[in-house]
């Protein structure tokens, strides 16, 4: 049955009784203006398609499809409808399309409590706002760790690149104090995932570690955000998936990250080590800084309290069979994630007409958009893929990658009948691309494969160009990664006339009011990007063998995935 909010269920049962004088018309938003004109440029049939679909899904009324939200569970029966009306079979929970994805929003409860004992020496309260900032920990409720202190660099275990931030100390039960990023010298995707604080925190929890404090980098420029600012966010709410038991999900469980820890704060932690905090701040402003790890003199006491509320969202999933008898249940799967950021807080100050409602267009609505055309596109050939094909709508992607994680760890089919990855986020079609990334393509044998369907619509492939952005890790596909399955996340390039409107993007319209439909988007450049991403889900899908790791990728064999004879 499809759920509608009661809101809406009640305007379409009212019934007038009496003529009444209908109160005047609210004027139409900016974002509308700009559908209602768009409405009048006839475009080609798979042109107007996407826009069609861009269109309602970016609509004010949508109001930003936050995960968990009356207008996701709109948009999410939107692509559902779609895709009965693609001919997809429905893959998700009871015969349906859509997998539900219990969720938890996270927060902390209050301030928490650190103090700091140096030796045999008095405990010293550290303040909250000045020294430190608590983060809330998923998995608990109330959180207390006392233990030695051991900084540990970045945090990185890498030893292909020659790096081992715990070479010397043994950190089993004992908190590690550790800072963020990792070595411009890495590759990107190794760079990314190594500055991941999920990566940092799962190395921390194989070592021993009962718990991490983050220590606050040194401000680099004007526009880096002060200590204050971050502890006045202290309490903004996350969201995970939910566990049984009604709290969330980690991925150190066993290791929580305890708070932040700001400059003033770590010269206190550091007081009286073999290296003062003054000379690591030296050291940091080096781009491949190297660290040596080190007991600090003193033993950090922390109490965290977190609270916990309920939420439910759903990803949905269709899929057109596999033809052949062997490789029919292997699965191939194109993602693109549904949700977006939702509505902006209203500020002191505010004008009463702000625009206050992120509408993702580009992010990702057209992404959702091309997974449904690239479905049609199955359906309509009249010859059916060998391997079977899904697509997949996921939910909370904005909130860390969560309906993906969901689906990965509750998949719909077997987790070992999924081959391969292909995922569709936010490409930015606001000019003529020259040029394509593929991240994560040449790690596996799907590197030809890209390389193919690219070169088909004219242009060439081009390293990442942001690798300080770890797209990388940023997107659903990862999850699949984490699985050991091969996967690749395509974006039109920067090439030529692309870098400006991209950067322009990035700078004023990414995860902001503006990425509506008042963009110049241009609809004739998403056709070419469903024609890559169809051509290189259909090869897969009809390919002799499935995809596999490159012999000896970091990524395939850290998560055990099948490599490459």
């Amino acid at each position: 049955m499809i759920r509608f909010p009661s809101a809406l269920v009640a305007l379409a049962l009212a019934t007038p009784v009496c003529a009444q004088t209908p109160p005047p018309p609210a004027a139409p938003s900016r974002n509308a203006v700009a559908a209602n004109a768009l409405l009048t440029r006839a475009l080609p049939a798979d042109q107007a398609a996407m826009k069609a679909h861009v269109m309602f899904l970016a609509s004010d009324a949508m109001k930003g499809r936050e995960a968990g939200s009356p207008e996701f569970d709109i948009a999410a029966q939107y692509v559902a409808a779609q895709f009965y009306a693609a001919g997809l079979r429905p893959a998700g929970d009871d015969g349906g399309y859509l997998q539900r994805v219990p969720l938890v929003v996270y927060k902390a409860a209050d301030k928490g409590a650190l103090t700091w004992s140096a030796g045999k020496g008095a405990i010293t309260p550290l303040v909250f706002g000045e020294d430190y900032s608590p983060t809330a920990n998923p998995a608990r409720a109330e959180t207390t760790v006392s233990a030695p202190v051991v900084f540990a660099g970045r945090g990185i275990v890498a030893p292909q690149f020659g790096v081992d931030d715990y070479a010397g100390v043994d950190v089993r039960g004992k908190i590690v104090a550790i800072l963020g990023g990792s070595p411009t010298s890495f590759p990107g995707e190794e760079r990314s995932y190594f500055g991941s604080l999920a990566t940092k925190a799962q190395l921390a929890a194989a070592r021993g570690a009962v718990g991490i404090v983050v220590l606050e980098a040194p401000r680099a420029g004007p526009r880096d955000r002060p200590f204050s600012a971050l502890a006045a966010g202290y309490a903004n709410p996350r969201t995970t998936w939910a566990t049984p038991d009604g709290v969330g999900t980690s991925p150190a469980a066993t290791t929580p990250v305890l708070a932040t820890i700001s400059q003033a704060g770590a010269a206190k932690l550091f007081a009286g080590s073999a290296t003062p905090w003054a000379r690591i701040v030296a050291q940091s402003k080096a781009d491949n800084a190297r660290y040596t790890a080190m007991p600090l003199a003193g033993t950090l006491t922390a109490t965290t309290r977190t609270s916990f509320a309920p939420a439910l969202s759903s990803n949905v999933v269709g899929i057109v069979p596999g033809s052949d008898p062997v490789v029919g249940k292997q699965v191939v799967i194109l993602s693109a994630h549904l949700d977006h950021i939702g509505v902006s807080p209203e500020r002191p100050g505010d004008a009463p007409d702000r625009d206050r409602i992120n509408n993702g267009a580009l992010d990702n609505a057209i992404g959702i958009a091309s997974l449904i055309e690239e479905a049609k596109r199955f359906t309509a050939s009249g010859r059916p893929p060998k391997r079977t094909v899904m697509f997949l709508a996921v939910t909370g992607e904005e909130k860390g990658l969560v309906g993906s994680s969901w689906f990965v760890d509750h998949p719909t089919v077997p987790i070992d009948t999924i081959v391969a990855d292909v995922n569709l986020d936010m490409p930015v079609l606001l000019y003529r691309f020259e040029d394509m990334i593929a991240f994560g393509a040449q790690r596996s044998t799907l590197g030809p494969i890209v390389t193919k369907a690219v070169n088909a619509v004219g242009v060439g492939l081009s390293p990442d160009p942001m690798p300080e952005q770890g797209f990388f890790t940023r997107s659903d596909h990862f999850n699949f990664v984490r699985k050991g399955i091969p996967a690749v996340f395509l974006w039109p390039g920067i090439k030529g006339a692309g870098r400006a409107p991209f950067e322009d993007f990035l700078a004023n319209r990414y995860h902001r009011p503006g990425d509506d439909l008042t963009q110049p988007i241009l609809w004739d450049q998403g056709v070419r990007f469903v024609a890559t991403n169809y051509a290189i889900a259909r090869e897969i899908a009809d390919g002799a063998a499935r995809p596999v790791w490159n012999k000896g990728d970091y990524f395939g064999t850290t998560y055990h995935g099948p490599m490459a004879q």
